[in-house]
């Protein structure tokens, strides 16, 4: 993939747009940050042409805030720079009207450029993402991906005690009980689920299956795989700025976090990953069910990073309250075939469909970077030829023997001392996240307390 400006949307995509929705009276331009946020600007229709011929300026520090959206002094991003501003380019295929919007609104994406986007363009996730994609295709091999989203239909309202709670259903019930794969609880959301399907058919976005999932007001919907991985994210994270409109039109709010209730099932982002050659044909394809040897090696390459690349899955505190046994979230570096009771699973199915679902992230990842930690330990397992050893058979957290951690400082430290990092993603982007994540735990400790922060996480 070229990082050059002719990467970028032409001109052309936006004059068209305009001649083709002529009541189109906003603009919402955004980049995606480090958090899985987006940031941005809302344009005037006559703005918009500018932003494909000439980028727009955006403050460098919007690459280096906190989840709360404050400034960190020591990412680079801040002072050190005067906080200068970086020019970003829109996206191929991000134009889209956002029909959920009371006034006719229409979004588009935006990345930084590799130069002129100077210094923040080394903190944006996507461009990170791009770069390890390149480094794979430049060894021959293709990345297929796809996101699998969960997430909560909560009720805008609290309840009585101020706590989250499930949306109410159709019949103005309030949802109690699992019932996990019900019918009726899909039939209950259906003016939510026909509103979505329409608003995703709208912007291009292939959403699948939708199940009820494994909670009260929990649901998961399926991306379609995609051949360009660098596509299939821009789809996933279009996707949760989709369902959260959604949802908000229809007066709920979707949520994305990895744990919201103590109680109740946790939220992933199952990552389907397989390889490529230049003409199509998937590498990962065997008949036998554990794959090819270039699968083999692939596992065995994420299973040995995953301790060092587990902030970029998990980047939150709330992350690491998922970890539990017998809850269908991963507990330990473990693989299988078919088996949901293992962190890297290989679906079943006829031997061209063989890949690998990653079932350690959180709904709360940045599609970007979670999907950037996932090739690259591919691209390393592969390169090292790294053996996974046999999978697991049965119940995973039965045999489970060495345990992810169920702590963040634990994943930061791992992260900020792993030479594997630095050398997959840049010490300059690793200087920035890093920044970012330590002031966010410093936050963060700094309310709960140094002697209470293991009892917060536990805490609905």
């Amino acid at each position: 993939m070229s990082l050059a400006k002719n990467a970028f949307a032409p001109v052309q995509h936006a004059r068209a747009f305009l001649d083709q929705n002529p009541d189109v009276e906003l603009f919402e331009l955004f980049i995606l940050d480090n958090n899985g946020a987006p940031r941005g600007k809302l344009l005037h229709r006559d703005e918009l042409l500018a932003v494909y011929e000439n980028g727009r300026p955006l403050p460098s520090t919007m690459l280096g805030l906190t989840l709360n959206g404050d400034d960190v002094e020591n990412s680079g991003l801040v002072w050190d720079v005067g906080d200068i501003d970086c020019r970003a380019y829109p996206l191929n295929g991000s134009l889209q009207r956002m029909p959920w919007r009371l006034i006719p609104t229409a979004a588009v994406q935006v990345g930084m450029h590799p130069e002129e986007g100077m210094p923040a363009a080394v903190a944006d996730p996507r461009l990170l993402l791009s770069r390890v994609i390149d480094a794979l295709q430049a060894d021959g091999y293709y990345p297929v991906m796809a996101a699998e989203l969960e997430f909560y239909l909560l009720d805008a309202q609290r309840d009585s005690q101020g706590r989250p709670q499930p949306a109410r259903d159709a019949d103005g019930g309030r949802p109690r009980a699992t019932q996990v794969y019900g019918l009726r609880e899909l039939e209950q959301i259906e003016p939510f689920l026909a509103d979505l399907y329409a608003a995703c058919k709208l912007q291009g976005i292939p959403a699948r299956t939708a199940i009820s999932e494994y909670a009260p007001g929990q649901v998961e919907i399926t991306l379609e795989h995609r051949t360009d991985a660098l596509q299939a994210m821009d789809e996933a994270v279009r996707y949760k700025r989709l369902v959260k409109g959604v949802a908000h039109k229809h007066g709920m709010a979707a949520c994305f976090m990895a744990k919201p209730f103590e109680h109740l099932a946790g939220s992933g982002m199952h990552m389907h990953v397989s390889l490529a050659d230049r003409d199509g044909h998937n590498l990962f394809s065997s008949e036998a069910a554990d794959g090819t040897l270039l699968l083999r090696h692939a596992v065995g390459g994420m299973l040995d990073t995953l301790l060092d690349s587990l902030l970029l899955l998990c980047p939150n505190a709330n992350s690491y309250r998922r970890f539990q046994s017998n809850s269908y979230a991963p507990l330990a570096p473990t693989w299988g075939v078919d088996n949901r009771t293992v962190s890297l699973r290989v679906p079943g199915g006829p031997a061209f469909s063989r890949h690998i679902e990653h079932r350690v992230c959180g709904a709360d990842a940045n599609p970007y970077l979670a999907a950037a930690a996932i090739l690259a330990g591919i691209h390393r397992g592969i390169r090292q030829q790294r053996d996974p050893g046999a999978p697991v058979q049965g119940n995973g957290y039965a045999q489970a023997t060495e345990l992810l951690p169920t702590d963040w400082l634990t994943a930061l430290n791992a992260l900020e001392a792993s030479p594997w990092a630095r050398e997959a993603f840049g010490s300059e982007f690793l200087g920035v996240y890093l920044a970012v994540k330590r002031a966010e735990y410093r936050q963060f400790m700094g309310e709960v307390g140094e002697q209470d922060w293991r009892w917060y996480l536990n805490q609905a």
